[in-house]
């Protein structure tokens, strides 16, 4: 018999869970994109936008995913040929870096391996190292969505002031944003890339780039930038279709205006203490799990480098795989695949898994997934420690 009949839950890092509010306002037919309030509308999103990413700066709307938002910005950034130093905490830091490649960029990596952060000494050397300043740009991931690393912006900023160089700062932030404390400006962050099906609670489509004026300056008219791809025209519209190179996504914009209402209601501070604390609560759980199950444990050792957007954490395969199979077909509830830790060839892959716990979450989803996650260990017999469920609660509590 199954348990999954009625709503399920998309416990996974993306496309998140899309608010009824934000259904509701895609669910319209066309507007005119000439004139009127489609127009109107708009014009009112470049404002929170700014605000969610804590700058004054420039913003360019992509319609795409992330990957379409690590072009743009290599496509912005850099002439070909320049060079990008890359921070890799896990999987999304390489595939960044394999973008700027492929576009003809030389890249360095820094790779910090899986399960732990970027070594800001490393960085640091690194940077003194090129004397010549070759280095245009450091990339980077806030959080890595794989290995839900988080990488340390203002200790990475430090960083490179110590060493002197003028690169400029590019951070991923598609994971992140909207979940995880990020201030653009104060930061000292010359290009944010964000895309709204995480954080911003939007269905996958709509790509962004954030950019200071520094950045506009340095960069330029890059040799990389196609008419599609260049900000300055989306940046600095002087007609509406500018701003999308063409038709606009109207009904993605009407879900991104409903959603941006919300965070604004909501309010900044609290989002973030509403995600720390629901990222503690599954924390808590697999704390508790571990205690019966040595092979249970986390991705991250150390919770001052975790994202709380969502947590990685191995199983012993193969009981990851066995336990999000049992979740989703028996109780209604679907995990994440252990992203980038072991080829799907290679029988460890079975041995990962991913729970999100990013934008329009609750209490209640949170530790109902946690209940499932636990039913099913138990109806497969994966061996686990007591009181993980109180133990969430518990957090869940304090932190009401």
């Amino acid at each position: 018999m199954s348990l999954a009949n009625g709503r399920p839950y998309l416990a996974i890092p993306g496309p998140s869970v899309i608010p009824d509010r934000v259904l509701r306002a895609m669910h319209r037919g066309s507007p005119n994109i000439y004139e009127g309030p489609l127009i109107e509308m708009v014009a009112g999103l470049w404002p929170d936008l700014r605000s969610v990413a804590g700058t004054t700066g420039h913003v360019a709307m992509y319609i795409g995913n992330g990957h379409a938002g690590w072009e743009a910005a290599n496509a912005n950034l850099f002439h070909k040929g320049e060079k990008a130093l890359v921070l890799a905490v896990g999987q999304f830091g390489l595939s960044w870096a394999n973008s700027a490649r492929a576009m003809g960029i030389e890249v360095e990596v820094l790779d910090f391996g899986k399960s732990s952060p970027a070594d800001m000494a490393r960085v640091e050397a690194a940077l003194r190292a090129d004397k010549g300043h070759k280095i245009k740009a450091v990339l980077t991931t806030q959080v890595d969505t794989a290995s839900t690393i988080k990488t340390d912006i203002p200790a990475l900023r430090a960083a490179m002031d110590a060493a002197g160089h003028p690169a400029l700062l590019a951070v991923d932030c598609i994971a992140s944003l909207g979940c995880d404390e990020f201030r653009m400006d104060a930061w000292g962050v010359d290009v944010l890339v964000g895309a709204c099906q995480k954080g911003l609670m939007t269905p996958p489509g709509l790509a962004f780039i954030w950019f200071s004026e520094a950045a506009r300056l340095r960069c330029g008219k890059s040799d990389l930038a196609t008419p599609y791809w260049a900000w300055g025209p989306r940046a600095e519209a002087e007609e509406f279709w500018q701003l999308w190179n063409g038709t606009a996504p109207t009904t993605h914009l009407y879900g991104l205006r409903e959603a941006l209402d919300m965070i604004h209601e909501e309010g900044l501070p609290q989002i973030w203490a509403r995600h720390r604390t629901l990222a503690g609560a599954v924390w808590a759980a697999f704390d508790a799990w571990a205690a019966g199950n040595p092979a249970i444990g986390m991705n991250v050792s150390d919770p001052r480098h975790r994202g709380h957007s969502v947590t990685a954490a191995r199983f012993g395969a193969p009981h990851a795989t066995r336990l999000r199979d049992w979740c989703e077909t028996k109780a209604g509830v679907t995990l994440g695949i252990g992203l980038g830790m072991a080829p799907s060839t290679d029988p460890a892959y079975h041995g990962f898994l991913r729970v999100a716990h990013m934008g329009h979450v609750n209490a209640h989803m949170t530790l109902g997934a946690l209940a499932v996650m636990e039913a099913g260990m138990t109806a497969l017999g994966i061996p686990h420690g007591p009181g993980a469920l109180a133990a969430a609660a518990q957090v869940v509590a304090k932190g009401a």
